[in-house]
């Protein structure tokens, strides 16, 4: 499955998802993960454009995406499209969330991700 993070780093999770301009994107299964590419977003200051509704059409194929912050009205949009906004308390490193996520596949993974994970399998 495709998992994204918010960063300004580039190698934290460290940006709240309205702000974030880049996002890193990895591959991740039981196994292991691997960098896919770094999506950029860029403010177009137009009464028209969505900045939110950009976002998650540009991450339309990642299962998950971890934040800083997120406000409760594009967590919203975001579950609608089927992707799980995680929050994390404090910046983190990506690789650390990344440990996490496959020793979380590997014991007990919460239903909505072994569910998610399945679904991503499907898709190839």
């Amino acid at each position: 499955m495709k998992v994204a993070f918010a960063t300004k780093s580039l190698n934290k999770v460290d940006d709240h998802f309205g702000h974030a301009k880049t996002m890193a994107i990895y591959e991740v299964d039981e196994t292991g993960y691997r960098f896919l590419e770094y999506r950029h977003f860029e403010d177009i200051p137009d009464e028209e454009y969505d900045k939110i509704n950009d976002k998650i059409d540009k991450l339309k194929d990642c299962t998950i995406v971890y934040v800083i912050a997120i406000g409760a009205t594009a967590a919203a949009r975001i579950v609608k499209a089927k992707i799980h906004p995680v929050k994390v308390n404090e910046p983190t490193p990506i690789e650390e969330v990344l440990e996490r996520l496959i020793n979380t596949l590997n014991t007990n993974p919460p239903p909505w991700l072994k569910k998610a994970l399945v679904d991503s399998k499907d898709k190839l």
